[in-house]
């Protein structure tokens, strides 16, 4: 059976509901989000003269819940204007409404009886063979539909999104009694292809496999820390990015998603898990219970294991929680031996081994939280899921790790595994010991490009299913590899499709990348039929090496800067002209110089989660790799007759000189980085270079022929120039920018204006380039622009001098 998902109705506008309606939203789906209907009107309605028959106040629950949402920071929603899609409504007026959508997902409060009363109403209105999901973190599945009809209970199931809908990839479904096996392999490549999710299919046991392992992790933690001695900044230090997990890590997690919405799961898990072999520590320990006491519960009560306070100062201080006195006290700054041992190494993955050998109390940390983590998980199979490679993707998509679990027993060692796990005394499944007994030593193979996992009923190795829509570079890195240098690697794709990666720190583009890039394009004009430019780390790229820029500019080294500038302008050429099809895919931060790779490349691939500018300006510059040129490039193929088009190259100077950044690949559309029907997005990061390798096919298939270098780019001249500098006068008179902010957005003024031409006239690229690499030299030579990049480099943060 075909289905076409076109409209979806969420029952249920709080926080989740909300946030998986916006999400259907930014998909393109029409949503349909309804809640109850108010009992009583609040001052303001009343102040009004409204009355509770009003459609305004019947609706006020889902309306007030949707505003909240799309207020909300990180956002919901790719782009403000696709909240459009969302029609709000409620159960008594609009349920009947429901007849006309593709799915029904229920989202409301984790009752039972609520969720089977709602149900119950749901089925007078839903059309046969309609998809009816829940959405709950933890209620058995199979109770859910009880007495629901026999089309009712094919075409249901769980569906959990974590929550924010938007940013956790997890999408667990949970197969019913009656669950059609189309409906569950529909709804398995829904949440893949369209959603943008990893989706996981679980068995229908508490909490299934994200919250069961994670919630474990989290309450052995609790645990550990009285235990140990340590404090909750040592934990966070210990089990943030050092080990591939969020900079949140542990404690601050929990204050982020409520030590309430924790404490319920774990106690579900406590009264409907006793045969777990780890039952006990669900059990709450006394600090936790005395916190839920004192309403404690993080940031929505304005404390939890950190409080924000006001110093004497007046500035403001993050406050911390003694586990030991249950008093706030300030942050205590924590560093350990074995993870300064772990500075060089650049992968999480690579790092374990180091960190289970550690000699102090951090080691014994490691040691005694993967002891636990390896005996549970393994104890999980079959329980919770067959097949290991889930609870691994479950906790990569839900959590936020790099490395699931069975992944990280791998990097250790299985054998040094069991070691760890038995000098602490926890005790593996049986199968673990049955595995290795068999040969297999891994529970991971990589063969032919494809991952292969420990399959502990047929006791072999079998491929992870779903691969073939996917290009995974950790795969193919080293047997595709065609040419590398330390900071890239040039990998062949198949199908006469390079691809070149990355791979320097924050993917931040210097020399060797830049040389990288070219050797790629030359390989490919030679021997192959185009280039992809991506790769599957955390960025894309944080833009060019300031570090490189700041050692030049401070030893005064100018020849040599106004080379690397040179080198880097010529490179973006390379990628707009060369004579094969150049496919470029940004994804996470896309700043500065990856943005102007971006806009140089013949098409762009988008994941949606892009954030992309041009920040330049906050460290005292104008994008100098080819942005500042590109952007006057665009303003001037805007330009209409009898246009003012000054108007125009005023939006394209504002979008550099406020270092605008896009919150995802749409937005980037607005601010002139991605062009409309040339550059595409996809939802799913995991299927970005797939996508892109498909690009460069489609391109070099239709014949791709290499373009002809402008040279006829509209400047305005002095009519240009003379507005933006009475502006950027007009912002410094008014302070709303700096002495140097003016100095920097009147060379760009100088640039996007073709410099002070007495008319309008046609230009050459290289002319515009000229004059940004004029400009961007020029700044570097200023004390306040060395200040900036030296304070970027020190903090990570921009100054504002």
């Amino acid at each position: 059976m075909k289905r076409n998902i076109k409209k979806v109705a969420v029952i249920g506008s709080g926080i989740m509901g909300s946030g998986i309606a916006c999400h259907f939203a930014n998909i393109g789906v029409e949503v349909l989000l309804l809640d109850i209907v108010p009992r009583e009107l609040t001052d303001k309605e009343q102040q009004k003269g409204l009355s509770l028959n009003d459609k305004v106040v019947r609706n006020r629950i889902a309306n007030d819940n949707l505003t909240a949402a799309l207020k909300s920071n990180p956002s919901p929603i790719y782009h403000k204007k696709f909240a459009d899609r969302i029609t709000t409504g409620n159960l008594e007026d609009d349920l009947s409404k429901i007849s006309g959508v593709d799915w029904v997902i229920e989202v409301v409060v984790e009752r039972l009886d609520i969720k089977k009363k709602v149900f119950e109403q749901i089925e007078q209105y839903r059309t046969p063979g309609t998809l009816i999901t829940s959405n709950t973190s933890g209620i058995p599945i199979h109770f859910m539909s009880e007495g629901r009809s026999e089309d009712f209970q094919r075409h249901f199931c769980g569906t959990h999104f974590f929550n924010p809908a938007r940013y956790l990839k997890l999408f667990e479904i949970i197969p019913g009694p009656k669950t059609s096996e189309e409906v569950l392999g529909f709804l398995n490549v829904y949440g893949d292809k369209f959603l943008g999710k990893t989706s996981v299919v679980a068995k229908d046991t508490p909490a299934f496999i994200g919250n069961r392992v994670g919630i474990f992790g989290i309450m052995s933690l609790f645990h550990q820390v009285k235990e140990m001695g340590l404090t909750i900044e040592e934990v966070d230090k210990l089990t943030g990015p050092v080990i591939g997990r969020p900079k949140s890590a542990t404690f601050r997690t929990v204050d982020v998603v409520g030590l309430d919405t924790l404490v319920h799961v774990a106690n579900g898990l406590y009264e409907n898990c006793p045969e777990d072999e780890a039952h006990e520590l669900f059990k709450l320990p006394g600090f936790i219970n005395t916190m839920m006491e004192n309403k404690w519960l993080g940031s929505k009560t304005g404390q939890g294991f950190y409080k924000k306070v006001k110093n004497d100062d007046g500035k403001s201080e993050i406050l911390s929680l003694d586990l030991d006195t249950l008093e706030y006290r300030p942050g205590k700054k924590a560093s350990f031996a074995t993870l300064e041992l772990t500075k060089t190494i650049d992968r999480p993955i690579d790092r374990f081994k180091v960190l289970v050998g550690g000699k102090d109390k951090a080691g014994d940390f490691y040691r005694k939280n993967f002891a636990a983590m390896f005996a549970y998980v393994s104890h999980r199979i079959s329980e919770i899921t067959d097949d290991l490679y889930k609870i691994d993707d479950a906790m990569k998509a839900g959590f936020g790790w790099e490395n699931g679990p069975f992944e990280i027993w791998d990097a250790i060692g299985i054998k040094d595994g069991l070691e760890i796990m038995k000098a602490e005394g926890e005790k593996p499944a049986a199968w673990v010991e049955e595995m290795l007994g068999s040969g297999n030593d891994s529970f991971y193979t990589i063969k032919d490009g494809n991952t292969y996992y420990y399959d502990v009923s047929s006791r072999s190795q079998v491929k992870v299913p779903g691969q073939d829509a996917f290009i995974i570079l950790n795969n193919i890195r080293e047997s595709k590899k065609v040419w590398s240098n330390s900071d890239t690697i040039v990998e062949d794709l198949g199908d006469g499709i390079l691809n070149v990666e990355f791979r320097s720190k924050m993917n931040t583009i210097g020399g060797e990348v830049l040389q990288g890039i070219n050797k790629a394009i030359d390989i490919a004009e030679k021997e192959y039929d185009g280039l992809v430019i991506g790769n599957q780390a955390a960025n894309f790229s944080v833009g060019a090496n300031i570090g490189m820029i700041f050692m030049m500019a401070v030893e005064q080294e100018y020849d040599e800067l106004n080379m690397a500038i040179k080198m880097f302008q010529d490179t973006m050429m390379r990628v707009r002209y060369s004579s094969i099809p150049v496919v470029v895919a940004p994804h996470g931060m896309t700043l500065g110089g990856g943005c102007e790779m971006s806009m140089h490349a013949d098409k762009v691939v988008a994941a949606a989660e892009t954030y992309i500018g041009l920040v330049e300006f906050g460290v005292g510059v104008i994008p100098g790799g080819g942005g500042s040129k590109e952007m006057t490039l665009r303003a001037s193929d805007t330009f209409k007759k009898d246009d003012v088009e000054l108007n125009a190259l005023r939006e394209y100077f504002l979008t550099i000189g406020t270092a605008k950044v896009s919150t995802s690949a749409y937005e980037a559309y607005d601010l002139g980085i991605l062009q409309k029907g040339k550059d595409i997005i996809v939802v799913n990061k995991d299927r970005q270079i797939a996508e892109a390798k498909k690009h460069a096919v489609l391109l070099a298939d239709a014949g791709y022929t290499q373009p002809v270098k402008r040279k006829d780019i509209k400047v305005l001249g002095k009519q240009a120039l003379g507005a933006f500098l009475v502006g950027t006068d007009s912002m410094y008179a008014g302070k709303y920018i700096s002495e140097h902010d003016k100095k920097i957005a009147n060379k760009l003024a100088y640039v996007m204006a073709g410099g002070d031409l007495s008319e309008a006239s046609h230009v050459s690229e290289q002319y515009l380039l000229d004059l940004e690499r004029e400009a961007f030299l020029s700044l570097c030579t200023e004390r306040k622009t060395l200040e900036r990049i030296q304070h970027m480099l020190k903090t990570g943060k921009p100054l504002r001098n």
